[in-house]
């Protein structure tokens, strides 16, 4: 008989943090929306403190005796802290160098195909390394090279920087361009607008969302069960 087929079906993870009525312990210790200790109180009480405040209960603490509990926005909180692993992750991420080749003689059609590579690779901020390739006797003409790359990098201006001027090496010449500070900038400002676009969401649909995750969650556990 052939043996059947094993798949690896991991499920997506989900957030583990108890919210709201998914806390179900008698009694936690609670600190209020401006961080202050309010102390041991019911469940049921801290629910309603948050609630008369528009905001959720979060178990901050499940190991503590009593659990410890804040009262905060937790749609707003869990932007916040996805945008912070985020930007820990963009600084320990390794430079993309992207390469785009030219020839001393290159055609215009070819030179505008190449240019919007190098155009689009930097705005997406990734960093590009010009390449001039020489044959024959094209390497005694190396001003030729110089001035396609100066053409090249004045026409781009706009959204790169010379990291690294011409420099020959044999039968290459070669230019790095990085994204200039408005690309970057860009960037960063997208990044802004999406949190404040979510600051300036609708509470309703923030406390929908959670509500979804959190019937998702008590799914899970009966199936588990």
């Amino acid at each position: 008989m052939p043996v059947p087929r094993r798949f690896d079906r991991r499920l997506p993870e989900r957030d583990q943090t108890r919210i709201n009525d998914r806390i179900r312990v008698p009694e936690v210790r609670l600190v209020g929306d401006d961080g202050k200790q309010i102390g041991v109180v019911k469940t049921a009480e801290a629910l309603a403190y948050a609630q008369e405040r528009d905001l959720d209960l979060v178990e901050v603490a499940p190991d503590a005796r009593p659990p410890v509990c804040r009262v905060l926005d937790y749609s707003k909180y869990k932007y916040e802290q996805a945008q912070k692993q985020k930007a820990a992750r963009k600084h320990q991420q390794q430079i993309t160098i992207r390469e785009i080749k030219f020839r001393p003689k290159i055609a215009q059609a070819d030179y505008d195909t190449k240019k919007g590579h190098v155009a689009r690779f930097l705005k997406g901020r990734d960093k590009v390394k010009v390449t001039i390739m020489f044959r024959g006797r094209e390497v005694t003409h190396p001003e030729r090279g110089v001035a396609l790359l100066d053409r090249l990098a004045g026409e781009l201006s706009e959204i790169a920087v010379v990291e690294q001027t011409p420099l020959q090496d044999g039968r290459n010449m070669t230019m790095m361009l990085a994204p200039s500070k408005a690309i970057l900038a860009e960037g960063d400002h997208a990044e802004h607008g999406q949190a404040e676009a979510v600051e300036k969401k609708p509470r309703r649909q923030q406390r929908e969302a959670v509500a979804v995750e959190a019937a998702a969650g008590e799914s899970d556990d009966g199936q588990a069960a």
